[in-house]
């Protein structure tokens, strides 16, 4: 195997953790949802959660530059409900 197709491999990998990721985070808001919360709590309670793991995990100054590369992507419209993935 060459390291082209490790490296590929792993992405594919990566790929496929994300999307479960997402859909577990899915299935979990909508329970939130019917359990009658209302969403504008759960969308706090999960940058709670994001951002005690993510300066756990990083740091503070670390978690300061995703911060900042998210303000970036969500400026450019990446988060946006109406984007057009093409």
């Amino acid at each position: 195997m060459t390291e082209t197709s490790l490296s590929e491999i792993d992405e594919m990998i990566v790929y496929e953790k994300m999307q479960t990721a997402l859909e577990h985070q899915t299935e979990a808001w909508a329970e939130g949802v019917a359990d009658g919360i209302e969403p504008e709590i759960i969308a706090d309670a999960a940058f709670v959660t994001v951002m005690r793991e993510t300066v756990k995990l990083f740091g503070e100054d670390a978690t300061e530059a995703m911060l900042e590369d998210l303000k970036r992507r969500m400026l450019t419209g990446e988060f946006s409900p109406e984007r057009l993935i093409q």
